[in-house]
């Protein structure tokens, strides 16, 4: 692990002008650089350059960063990959922590898996392009599946020799230890057949038991490496050739999950497409190897595979850090129809925009791509897409008459919506049902709202039982939760009163919450307050992030969005230190999100000159942060009066629940009030 230290002086010596010169050309535009955006097609320039504040953004799509952000968004690499890209080009000497022994054991072990799956890759290459077995029979396999030889050399596809014991005893005698090999699923142990002492002799002395052999798992196969987002090999898969195939079901084997694989969490081929679905800002999902080869080959690159396992959160998060939108691409058997149906509601979960694309019986991605050229590929998946909506109508009530079926699904349909975090687009997709199936749309919008209450509740009592468990949350508890503004304390109040947490805000509230995170960013430890006399009789001085923290924190309020919270934290804790400020801290934070999220909030297309900057600031800051949070708290008590009419509505026949629920709308009243006197606005009743 690299050392902070370090980490440090990488930073300081990154020059965001002499990062962004090698993949982008720049012209003088004042104070700063500008160019065309390498994130999006663009004819007018756009994309600036601030040396000042060493960092970059494009007003047209909102992308840049800091040194490192920018490496990690254009080149996609991790943070650890970025900052030795930036210490090479600086000559800088990479100092790594010294880790426990713990660490370095388990550290230790994953580098020697990845060793042995790297040579494997290697040695399955080899065999395929170099061995007589491998280009008589591995290589006309793919030829005869039309795999060209430049794209069997992208994906690093190989062959094994039918010899089970072959590979294992290549590797030993290569000096990979045998712990490794068994471990990454290379191969297996088996009792073994071959008690020749000569043979016994030999394993001996390379510290083998010799009642034991190693077995290759993928023996007689061409070979699938599964390469990760970073371009490590961790895991194969492995198909046996078509004369092998005739009776047999498991075409495929694959690498068991290992340290280092774990397939919920991989997807075939993203490390050859994630730079093209960064570009495309679209993701094509199919099932398995040969779709995504096929497709590469036909000139669309933006695709990966699942393999035929669910999709999960981890595969769909990672695709989330490239695009939001994805079309499942699946042949229109019935299996192809059930992939496409399994994985929907999680994706809208997590803030998908779903496609679904069938395609024609008899076709699957694979043989599809092989008839048509790109052109006509794409244009076919233009036409032919459908919403999720439109996917679940034709397949749940294609031919369906029965009232009850038809009800049934129906709300299976309501149920997917309600998923979807983004209220708007939530109401958009109720509005279209509503048309599509001739019913009222306040119908539809009270059972969606019944789904969303039913989960919610359904979580928190899974939550508390996890809780009286001793046990962490429940995974998933903030479906349909995104934009809520979360009742938790934010400075140290540990026994204030927990504040019931409204329906989701509108966008009104995230813009308010990115307002005052900006203040926070630029002029957080700027003070505000001057001589503040406290309960105890001293008097402090507050800072613009010591401010916001106070007044949301007596109300027990915080900003929906974890990372928002974090840089108010974190802001709050440095204020008091010398030197502290913030933009320069929170650009160079060690978290590439918040530092990505500050370099945004740091640039403005306009600079203004310091010293009418400085006026400007010193003149409205105060007043900008004190509006700023009134219009914060003002949005939460309308979500919170909005939300109490819902309840006394539904409560009307309990009337002391009812009763109470009045009584609080009565006093949340009083408090918009205030508010709005606060503000200088009109207050209607």
């Amino acid at each position: 692990m690299i050392d902070r230290f370090t980490v440090d002086k990488i930073l300081d010596a990154a020059n965001i002008v002499d990062v962004v010169s090698e993949f982008v050309t720049l012209r003088k535009s004042g104070a700063n650089y500008k160019g065309l955006c390498p994130f999006h097609n663009e004819r007018t320039p756009s994309f600036y350059v601030s040396p000042a504040r060493n960092i970059c953004k494009c007003f047209s799509c909102g992308k840049g960063g800091s040194p490192a952000g920018f490496l990690m968004e254009h080149e996609q690499m991790t943070y650890p990959e970025a900052l030795r890209w930036l210490a090479k080009k600086y000559n800088i000497e990479i100092k790594e922590r010294e880790m426990t022994n713990e660490e370095r054991e388990a550290e230790s072990k994953r580098e020697s898996m990845f060793i042995v799956n790297e040579w494997a890759a290697n040695y399955f290459e080899d065999l395929l392009h170099n061995h007589v077995d491998g280009v008589a029979i591995g290589m006309q396999y793919f030829r005869s599946r039309g795999i060209r030889d430049d794209i069997v050399r992208k994906f690093r596809l190989g062959f094994d020799l039918p010899d089970a014991t072959a590979l294992g005893r290549e590797a030993v005698s290569k000096g990979y230890k045998e712990e490794f090999l068994l471990q990454t699923g290379l191969c297996y142990a088996r009792e073994r057949r071959d008690t020749r002492s000569g043979r016994d002799e030999e394993d001996s002395m390379n510290g083998r038991q010799s009642s034991q052999e190693l077995v290759d798992r993928f023996a007689g196969r061409v070979i699938f490496p599964w390469i990760s987002m970073s371009g490590k090999v961790v895991a194969f898969g492995g198909r046996k050739l078509d004369a092998a195939t005739k009776g047999v079901q498991q075409k495929y084997v694959n690498s068991p999950d290992s340290e280092i694989y774990h397939k919920e969490q991989n997807l075939y081929g993203i490390f050859q497409a994630k730079k093209t679905i960064a570009k495309e800002n679209c993701v094509y999902m199919v099932e398995g190897y040969t779709d995504v080869i096929s497709m590469h080959q036909c000139g669309i690159e933006n695709v990966v595979a699942n393999s035929g396992t669910a999709l999960s959160l981890h595969q769909i998060r990672m695709l989330h850090r490239f695009t939001q939108n994805i079309v499942l691409l699946y042949d229109g058997d019935e299996a192809g129809i059930h992939a496409a149906m399994r994985g929907t509601d999680m994706l809208l979960a997590e803030g998908m925009n779903v496609k679904v694309l069938l395609l024609p019986d008899g076709d699957d991605p694979d043989s599809f791509a092989k008839k048509h050229s790109a052109s006509d590929f794409k244009q076919y998946i233009e036409e032919h897409q459908a919403d999720f909506i439109q996917f679940k109508s034709d397949l749940l009530l294609k031919g369906v008459t029965d009232p009850i079926k038809r009800s049934e699904a129906i709300n299976s349909i309501v149920k997917s919506v309600s998923v979807i975090p983004d209220q708007i687009v939530r109401a958009t997709y109720i509005t279209d049902c509503s048309h599509r199936f001739g019913i009222n749309e306040s119908t539809l919008i009270s059972s969606m709202n019944k789904m969303i209450r039913q989960e919610r509740d359904a979580v928190r009592r899974r939550n508390e039982s996890a809780a009286a468990r001793g046990a962490d949350e429940v995974p998933g508890t903030d479906m349909g939760m995104a934009g809520v503004i979360v009742a938790k304390p934010v400075d140290t109040q540990p026994s204030a009163p927990r504040v019931a947490v409204p329906s989701q805000p509108s966008d009104q509230t995230s813009s308010i919450e990115a307002m005052l995170v900006k203040m926070i960013v630029r002029h957080g430890e700027e003070i505000i307050y001057e001589n503040v006399e406290t309960e105890d009789g001293d008097t402090i001085n507050l800072t613009v992030a010591q401010y916001i923290a106070y007044d949301l924190g007596t109300d027990n309020l915080a900003f929906s969005h974890p990372i928002y919270n974090k840089v108010l934290e974190e802001a709050v804790a440095h204020s008091a230190e010398p030197g502290f400020v913030a933009v320069d801290y929170f650009t160079r934070h060690p978290d590439v999100e918040i530092s990505n999220l500050a370099s945004s909030m740091a640039m403005d297309r306009v600079q203004l000159s310091k010293a009418f900057e400085m006026k400007l600031e010193k003149d409205n800051i105060r007043t900008q942060v004190e509006h700023l949070v009134l219009d914060f708290r003002t949005i939460y008590v309308d979500c919170r009066l909005k939300e109490l009419q819902q309840q006394i509505s539904r409560s009307s026949d309990e009337p002391q629940l009812m009763m109470k629920y009045v009584s609080e709308f009565k006093e949340m009243q009083e408090v918009r009030n205030r508010l709005a006197k606060k503000l200088g606005g009109n207050v209607v009743v």
